[in-house]
């Protein structure tokens, strides 16, 4: 099934969810499973640094559900100082993860980001 047609959209809910990075390895921040009949429109993505160290992210974009298939950055080693928030993805720069697609984040160190993503999951 392909994603719906956003004209004919029957549902469209308000959600947010948060994802400790702690490890270095790629992250699943948001996933969008291949038979979902759903879009899920990205409007904001944030990532916190809770430590006193800076720290690199990387976020990308997958073009298959669970951080699988081929990787595209969205944002490549961008540095978050420490105690504080770096936005990623805002209003002005929205993502629409169709079915079969994810975003994943990659921390350089482990247990120092959280990344949060406000999102509508329209069907």
């Amino acid at each position: 099934m392909a994603a719906p047609n956003l004209i004919g959209a029957t549902t469209i809910t308000g959600k947010t969810s948060g994802t400790s990075l702690t490890t270095t390895s790629a992250t699943s921040v948001l996933s969008n499973a291949a038979s979902s009949g759903k879009c899920l429109k990205v409007n904001t993505l944030n990532v916190s640094n809770t430590t006193g160290s800076a720290v690199s992210i990387t976020i990308a974009y997958n073009n298959a559900a669970a951080i699988a298939g081929t990787n595209f950055a969205i944002a490549g080693s961008m540095v978050v100082p420490a105690n504080a928030t770096l936005n990623i993805i805002d209003k002005s720069s929205q993502y629409y993860l169709e079915e079969n697609s994810s975003i994943a984040a990659t921390a350089s160190a482990a247990n120092a980001l959280v990344v949060t993503v406000s999102y509508e999951d329209i069907s």
